[in-house]
């Protein structure tokens, strides 16, 4: 149950990066915590104590077999995880050739 715990104060820990932070790199290193955060919970709800791969076998039981949904999703995850970052990277480096700095409040006095 802890582990759950860590999982959501590591979520909360992005979001506060997200909305309180006024550097737009700071800002990006909110959504990539809150995407591993949610990754990790993803990953904790499929663990079973003394789990087993759930490869099929006559001779095994289904007995505490791990369920393999939430790791085929957060493989797929991270791929569009890695998509979306490499994309605010882009923007963030547009902005900064732009207006010069990464201060969300500097930009928008500049407007132009």
């Amino acid at each position: 149950m802890i582990i759950y715990l860590l999982s959501f104060i590591l979520f909360c820990l992005g979001i506060y990066c997200i909305l309180r932070k006024r550097n737009i790199i700071k800002i990006i290193v909110g959504i990539i915590i809150t995407e591993y955060a949610v990754n990790l919970f993803f990953i904790l709800s499929a663990y079973r104590i003394e789990g087993r791969a759930p490869i099929y076998s006559a001779e095994a039981e289904i007995l505490n077999m791990v369920d393999p949904l939430p790791h085929a999703l957060v493989l797929t995850s991270i791929v569009i995880g890695l998509a979306t970052t490499a994309l605010l990277v882009a923007i963030a480096m547009r902005i900064y050739e732009k207006y010069g700095t990464f201060d969300i409040t500097q930009i928008r006095e500049l407007k132009g």
